[in-house]
């Protein structure tokens, strides 16, 4: 594969603060190394009645994963990623994301990442994603 520049027009869906329709996450660093960002889905962001999409939790999944890595100077993109949702997640209410490495295996790099509803605490979502350096 040949080099793939990322570079960044801050048109990103997720982060992009020009993009008119993004989510406009903010992120940030835990004491522990993990990338964190906390989302409050609309109404607009939903599936199925009052079930936000699953695409777009996914997406949120995968970049506090691709965050991370930026943030650590590795450019990487996700190859593959496999997501368990635990339950459902509902508009309105906010939900912590956290993304760390799992291993570093040179070209690869394995990562995780994990959802939660902020108030009370409750696990609602959970991923694994293989990321290759370009």
């Amino acid at each position: 594969m040949t080099a793939l520049p990322l570079d960044d027009d801050a048109m990103c869906f997720c982060c992009g603060p020009k993009n008119p329709i993004g989510l406009k996450l903010e992120f940030e660093t835990t004491a522990d190394g993990r990338m964190r960002t906390i989302w409050t889905p609309r109404k607009e962001h939903q599936g199925f009645k009052d079930i936000v999409h699953g695409g777009l939790v996914a997406t949120v999944l995968d970049e506090v994963m691709v965050r991370l890595l930026y943030l650590r100077g590795i450019s990487a993109v996700t190859a593959g990623m496999e997501t368990k949702w635990i339950e459902p997640v509902r508009w309105g209410s906010p939900y912590r994301f956290e993304g760390w490495i799992v291993q570093d295996r040179g070209r690869a790099v394995i990562t995780e990442a994990e959802a939660f509803l902020v108030e009370p605490e409750q696990r609602v979502a959970w991923c694994r994603a293989t990321c290759i350096r370009v």
